[in-house]
């Protein structure tokens, strides 16, 4: 039994008809942007690939890629029915396809919700990947000699002046790991003895962050080396004062970057 049944006069049916049209056509454009945005993201990622521990965040992208094709395919088919609808002869090829149609409109619908909601759901499996990631990025820093590292250093680099960041979670990373190639250290100094010496794994750590990590807007020449020194500066103590360097985390920093274009592609 019909609810609600509306009847509608051939004047009535071409309004419609035209209306449908021209909502489709603006579903295909927003089917565009969908596409070009999962191109985009995609584009990012891969930008960044060195510091991801894996490739499962491409699947988002992927699959927004796929979705706006088939946004483009199925609202283009939906325009094409409602522009033949206002010819009968052209018409009755449609009329056999509506249902099974219709019955893929609502499968891609769901498809929709279910890639909106991934989107918002990436920002966790985003952050395991890229904690692990960051933190091998950051002790390959040093092997500028070794093959499929020689541009980590500039990739490093790179990130951290373009996101304003330092290290993985804070500046304090850069500390935990020799950056310096034992190529330009002189292993005849005494300094540099004594802290090799000093590590049990043998490796040349100090409290200092690369160059990259220095915020060029500080009035103040920066301190890159003996940051938690007080007494290596003049007019200086690290605890209270506001450094010249990053204290944002690039983990942080990407999470928040890649976390919002999410939440945009989401919202639309």
């Amino acid at each position: 039994m019909a609810l609600m049944v509306v009847k509608f006069d051939l004047k009535k049916r071409v309004k419609l008809a035209q209306f449908l049209w021209l909502m489709y056509w603006f579903s295909v454009m927003a089917g565009v942007l969908v596409f070009s945005m999962g191109l985009f993201f995609k584009i990012e990622l891969r930008k960044r690939s060195e510091m991801m521990d894996n490739n499962e965040s491409h699947f988002v992208p992927n699959l927004l890629i796929a979705v706006g094709l088939l946004a483009c395919g199925i609202n283009a088919m939906g325009g094409k029915i409602c522009y033949d609808s206002l010819d009968p002869i052209k018409f009755s090829r449609w009329k056999p396809m509506l249902k099974p149609f219709l019955v893929s409109c609502v499968a891609f619908n769901c498809l929709l919700v279910l890639t909106a909601l991934l989107c918002f759901l990436m920002r966790i499996p985003l952050q395991f990947t890229l904690a692990e990631g960051l933190k091998n990025a950051l002790r390959f820093y040093k092997d500028t000699d070794t093959p499929g590292r020689c541009y980590m250093k500039r990739t490093l680099d790179q990130m951290q002046i373009e996101f304003r960041c330092c290290g993985n979670n804070n500046f304090r990373d850069w500390f935990e790991i020799q950056w310096v190639s034992n190529r330009y250290l002189d292993f005849s100094a005494k300094e540099v003895k004594d802290r090799i010496g000093s590590n049990v794994d043998g490796k040349y750590l100090m409290d200092a962050v690369p160059f990259s990590c220095c915020n060029p807007g500080s009035p103040r020449p920066c301190i890159q080396y003996q940051v938690t020194n007080n007494t290596a500066h003049y007019s200086y103590d690290h605890h209270t004062e506001d450094l010249n360097i990053w204290k944002r985390g690039c983990r942080d920093a990407l999470i928040s970057y890649y976390g919002g274009m999410m939440n945009t592609i989401g919202d639309l």
